[in-house]
């Protein structure tokens, strides 16, 4: 049995909820604040590895964590776009002030492709960036499309990577642990990279 990652049984949690309740996780996850609190990079590698011991699948399983993904981001633009102006309306306010507005629509015309990408592997970011771009008021085809692109590498790519290790190592459970790390350091390190080396253009004020 593999071993309970960060304190949630991931195995116990996936049989439970079934497809439509992994929908509506990665769904949330990927748009909605409760979605901070989930476990999205390990349960799309669980959820692969699971689908290689016939457990799910993986036809069904890829596209449906594909569909969660994007339409979680467009429903956090949505969210963004519909609220931000509201929230923003004050010129000063002790949280929310309009200049901050102009801000994040003038920081998602110039960064918002690689932002949206990107934050797909970043836990907490991935969450915020959607909403952010719909805040930002982001071109919507532009995001529409690489909202597609960060959801296909990291829903899918995440889930069929659980798959082929399940089928390629043998007595994968005894190594889950390190593994699942392991492969979330590697998807998260480009990102931080990206980030770090261009600290000053993204931070900036």
């Amino acid at each position: 049995m593999i071993e309970n990652l960060f304190e949630i049984d991931l195995i116990a949690l996936i049989k439970g909820v079934g497809y439509l309740g992994l929908f509506g996780i990665i769904f949330a996850e990927s748009g909605v604040f409760i979605g901070l609190f989930l476990p999205g990079d390990s349960l799309l590698l669980t959820a692969g590895l699971l689908a290689s011991q016939g457990y799910l699948n993986i036809w069904l399983l890829a596209p449906i964590f594909f569909l969660a993904a994007v339409l979680g981001d467009n429903f956090g633009y949505a969210f963004g776009k519909k609220v931000g102006p509201a929230l923003f309306n004050k010129e000063k306010s002790f949280l929310f002030q309009k200049e901050n507005l102009e801000k994040s629509h003038l920081f998602y015309e110039k960064y918002g492709a690689k932002t949206i990408v990107f934050a797909r592997f970043l836990p907490v970011v991935r969450t915020f960036a959607p909403i952010l771009a719909g805040v930002g008021k982001m071109h919507y085809p532009k995001f529409l499309f690489f909202n597609i692109i960060g959801g296909a590498l990291w829903a899918v790519g995440l889930t069929l990577c659980g798959y082929f290790l399940g089928n390629l190592v043998p007595n994968i459970e005894k190594y889950f642990l390190p593994l699942v790390l392991g492969i979330i350091i590697i998807s998260v390190l480009p990102s931080f990279v990206h980030v770090i080396r261009n600290r000053n253009n993204y931070f900036k004020k």
